[in-house]
């Protein structure tokens, strides 16, 4: 399978961590209030996609409305109109599409997307949301990057969008950490095995799990090695010895000169 070189843009601009959030300024993660002012401060920006359950891709991170609105219930629940009604938290923003983030983006910053599990256990998928994502961005002129944990998403966006980059977002899968995902699961996806069958070209690791043997075995042949999720300037410092770039949240991190 061919693979697809993740852009210099995307080793170059540090990564906004579900894009530059900060919620005392009003601006919530992954809001199109956090999205502008990436866009404007010259960061990439990291989004996450659930789907509606009329079949649009929404900019959103979690399988639940609770934490980030005054709504319960799951996201695949709503519509993407009922969804695009509710607002977020501590904000007057409300939950966009990824329409909507992209042409707020519109090129001008490189954009990774991760496509969050359906299944909730890293199961094969029904292939819904990763055709919602291939057709917005069909005709998107921007740099965008395509990743998930679940490496049968992956695969589905080989087939469908052949000609973006695409990259697995991985961790120590620690069984604590991901319960309830079954430990025998946890097991296998903590050696990135699917590395290869997906065509990747890049992985995005847990920052504090960069020391692994795989990710340096990966690295050697050629992986580019983003990371998540980075909080202080020392922290980036620290991870930049091993990764290409970092995903961060809660601090600005530095742009080159």
């Amino acid at each position: 399978m061919t693979r697809v070189p993740l852009p210099d843009s995307f080793l170059r601009l540090p990564i906004t961590h579900r894009a530059l959030h900060d919620r005392a300024a009003g601006r919530i993660e992954n809001s199109p209030s956090a999205i502008k002012a990436a866009v404007q401060a010259g960061y990439g920006i990291e989004v996450d996609l659930q789907l509606s359950s009329d079949g649009v891709a929404m900019v959103f991170h979690d399988e639940e409305l609770d934490r980030l609105t005054n709504e319960v219930g799951p996201v695949n629940a709503r519509t993407a109109a009922e969804l695009g009604r509710i607002p977020l938290k501590g904000s007057t923003d409300t939950i966009p599409t990824l329409a909507q983030v992209l042409g707020l983006i519109d090129g001008k910053v490189p954009l990774l997307i991760e496509i969050k599990d359906q299944t909730l256990e890293m199961a094969p998928t029904d292939g819904k949301l990763e055709a919602a994502t291939a057709e917005d961005l069909q005709d998107y002129k921007g740099e965008v990057a395509l990743m998930s944990f679940n490496p049968h998403s992956i695969a589905h966006m080989a087939r469908l969008a052949p000609h973006l980059p695409r990259g697995l977002t991985t961790s120590a899968y620690d069984p604590d950490d991901w319960a309830p995902l079954p430990k025998d699961v946890c097991d296998r996806l903590r050696l990135i095995p699917d590395y290869d069958a997906t065509g990747s070209s890049f992985i995005s690791h847990e920052g504090r799990d960069l020391g692994r043997d795989r990710v340096a075995e990966l690295k050697a042949q050629g992986a580019k090695i983003l990371c998540w999720t980075i909080r202080t300037a020392a922290d980036e410092a620290s991870v930049r010895q091993i990764a290409d770039n970092v995903t961060f949240e809660g601090y600005r991190a530095a742009l080159p000169t």
